[in-house]
């Protein structure tokens, strides 16, 4: 029988989780408060969204795991005990953790544990430790393919088992931003800014480009023209038949920082390659064609990371994103008439013509991009919809005034 592979995809706010499930995720993966890694770059769940998150999903036949890897105080315990109470409460699926606190907690709340990348599990005893207390371990980003083989074998040989019964799972990461510090466990920001990566608070200090000074003589160099503290993405569509030979149980998306279009279109092409190779046609015009569509959303370029053996990383050429497409912010959602099944829009910025290509994001709608063929303004037929304008248009599902209405443009970079 041949074994399913799980596709898990982030989600940092009600509109990702319906972008992943729009999109074919077997299950994804949130934070809430400050216990986890994308505390300050992603909106966020609150205690109290635990509940709608855990229905929201079962009702659409994926799991949810919560993400508690931060490093965990003294004056954090509190706040764990009421979160995981939460997550015993609700039902939801696992709990991602590397702190021996959160994991000592899920053991007496006999709540399901997966062991974070923060661990940094490189090696077979290391997985068999952890098969002690959980029943999937993510493995440290930096190991190559044949290192991830060697584990899974092995798994199988010593017929490795987790609390559930079953054979221990491996989980890796196949798609996102790539950190210069091992699994993540970066302290540059708490160094420069005082604000630590290793509890959701990073700024990113090693995006910017920096200069090397000879001590010496006072010359100024910079590198090579290349971000040499910045990593280019993640992207194994490409050799996702490679690492679903390796052994592998679960692919995992990084991106609890990225919007609703991200999560969809990433999610989107990775469920793809999936089941192009169970079905045998995977091939490279399909490579391709995935690799021009994940272009069209936030990256820092793209390689194989280190599952290739490449002895060092490719870094990128130029800060921000090299996304080949970029969204413009037009307006919200004013009402929905739901015999008709057409949605109103505020136009707040901007303008909006025939042929133009939309966004629309939304807790019930995840990420809907399609183009504009006709305009109804204020009610009539119209050319162009401008600033102070109320644009109707055909949409499937409910709009809500937090929804946001985007223009997709071309983005040329130099």
């Amino acid at each position: 029988m041949k074994k399913k592979v799980e596709l898990l995809a982030p989600a940092g706010a009600f509109d990702c989780i319906q972008a992943a499930i729009n999109a074919g995720a077997d299950a994804i993966y949130f934070g809430v408060e400050q216990l986890n890694m994308r505390t300050r770059s992603s909106e966020g769940f609150t205690i109290e969204d635990i509940k709608e998150v855990a229905v929201l999903c079962h009702a659409n036949n994926i799991k949810a795991y919560l993400t508690l890897n931060t490093v965990m105080y003294d004056h954090d315990l509190q706040l764990l005990r009421i979160i995981l109470n939460k997550v015993k409460q609700h039902s939801i699926d696992a709990v991602i953790a590397a702190d021996f606190a959160v994991m000592q907690l899920c053991k007496e709340l006999n709540i399901p544990l997966h062991v974070s990348t923060q661990a940094n599990v490189s090696n077979s005893e290391a997985v068999q430790f952890f098969a002690g207390m959980s029943d999937v371990v993510v493995l440290a980003r930096e190991l190559t393919l044949q290192q991830m083989k060697a584990i899974t074998r092995d798994i199988e040989r010593k017929n490795i088992r987790g609390v559930s019964g079953e054979l221990l799972k491996i989980e890796v990461f196949v798609h996102g931003a790539l950190c210069m510090a091992v699994s993540g466990k970066c302290y540059l920001s708490l160094h420069a800014q005082n604000a630590s990566a290793n509890r959701g608070a990073c700024v990113q200090t090693c995006r910017r480009a920096y200069k090397v000074t000879d001590a010496e003589t006072g010359e100024e160099l910079l590198i090579d023209n290349e971000y040499i503290l910045s990593p280019k993405d993640l992207c194994t569509i490409g050799v996702i038949d490679q690492l679903i030979d390796a052994g592998v149980d679960v692919l995992k998306i990084e991106g609890r920082s990225k919007g609703a279009e991200y999560v969809q279109t990433v999610t989107q092409c990775y469920r793809e390659a999936i089941d192009a190779v169970d079905a045998g046609t995977y091939t490279q015009e399909k490579i391709a064609a995935w690799e021009q569509r994940l272009a069209t959303v936030y990256n820092r370029g793209f390689w194989e990371g280190y599952y290739l053996g490449h002895p060092t990383g490719e870094w990128t050429k130029k800060p921000g994103s090299a996304a080949t497409e970029k969204k413009i912010y037009v307006g919200k959602g004013r009402k929905y008439y739901p015999k008709i099944k057409v949605g109103e829009f505020n136009i707040e910025s901007g303008s909006l013509k025939a042929g133009d290509t939309i966004l629309i994001t939304g807790r019930r709608h995840g990420a809907v991009k399609e183009q504009l063929h006709t305009l109804t303004v204020n009610g009539e037929a119209a050319v162009v919809a401008n600033r102070g304008d109320k644009l109707t248009l055909p949409v499937a599902t409910v709009v809500l005034p937090t929804d946001k209405l985007y223009k997709i443009v071309e983005e040329v970079h130099a």
